[in-house]
């Protein structure tokens, strides 16, 4: 990892990694950013050894708990460089991006109207195999920044930043190592889905129904199956495709449960209070 000194000769650049029990993924991707002038990683209150491996590799380490927006903005509080680039633990910088990142940031020193941001396109990997449709193919993530032009980030499941500036687009991909087995992908789901629920709820959506979730269960399919071409990836692009699908299903489903009056909780104390009356009697 280069050490920032005192005479600046080029714009100067943190990657701000946010983390949880990725044990097994911090190193490399740490590895990946050796050529940042800082690496900041963002602990998320893991219980493995992912903050220990962050500090062995070198990298200044918080630890925290929260949202994701939560989570970015504590990174970008602790950065100082002129620049911040945002990385997952899942996510590997190859060569040629950190060259072409290296380049952009270079040239906003002489170009007074220069984008402030940049988009990546992510190259993304699941079950073990490159995706090149399915919709993964329209993949663009906002991950590069000018450290000051960052105001601050938004959202509980789909984060987005509030950026003072134009975005352009960064041409070489970020390789996402994602849905590296299905128990992990179960794992998030059960961590997402019901925060997406909650917000549908909130929104105040019509009662879910029969025909909603077989709805939105066959559009989510058809759309990333057919639409998107995900047919072209073979057997795992139909899984992708299908694993899509569930989840859009299992968020509706949980929209349903909220909506239920009175309460599932409180069906079931009904249930449990019908059983002690039952006792009651009997004695």
């Amino acid at each position: 990892m280069n050490t920032m000194t005192e005479t600046k000769t080029q714009p100067t650049i943190s990657a701000l990694v946010i983390a949880r029990n990725e044990a097994d993924m911090i190193a490399n991707c740490l590895d990946s950013l050796q050529w940042c002038d800082e690496v900041i990683v963002v602990d998320n209150d893991s219980s493995d050894t992912t903050a220990e491996l962050a500090k062995r590799a070198g990298a200044r380490v918080v630890t925290t708990k929260g949202g994701f927006s939560e989570l970015r903005n504590e990174a970008l509080r602790r950065a100082k460089t002129d620049w911040v680039l945002y990385v997952d633990a899942d996510e590997r910088v190859v060569p040629a991006l950190a060259d072409e990142v290296r380049s952009a940031i270079a040239q906003s020193e002489t170009n007074p109207h220069a984008p402030t941001a940049y988009s990546v396109r992510r190259s993304n990997v699941l079950y073990g195999y490159p995706m090149y449709y399915g919709g993964w193919q329209h993949d663009r993530v906002v991950r590069l920044f000018n450290r000051l032009k960052l105001k601050t980030w938004a959202g509980e499941v789909h984060e987005h930043a509030d950026i003072d500036g134009e975005v352009s687009e960064l041409q070489q991909p970020l390789l996402h190592l994602t849905h590296r087995n299905v128990v992990s992908g179960l794992l998030k789901t059960a961590e997402w889905t019901p925060i997406e629920a909650r917000l549908l709820f909130e929104s105040g959506i019509p009662p879910v129904k029969l025909t909603t979730l077989f709805r939105k269960f066959g559009m989510e399919l058809l759309r990333r199956g057919v639409k998107e071409q995900g047919y072209k990836d073979g057997l795992p692009g139909w899984i992708e495709a299908l694993v899509q699908a569930t989840n859009r299903l299992l968020v509706y489903i949980q929209v349903w449960e909220l909506q239920q009056k009175p309460s599932l909780s409180a069906r079931y104390r009904r249930h449990e209070e019908l059983v002690a009356e039952l006792w009651r009697k009997r004695v």
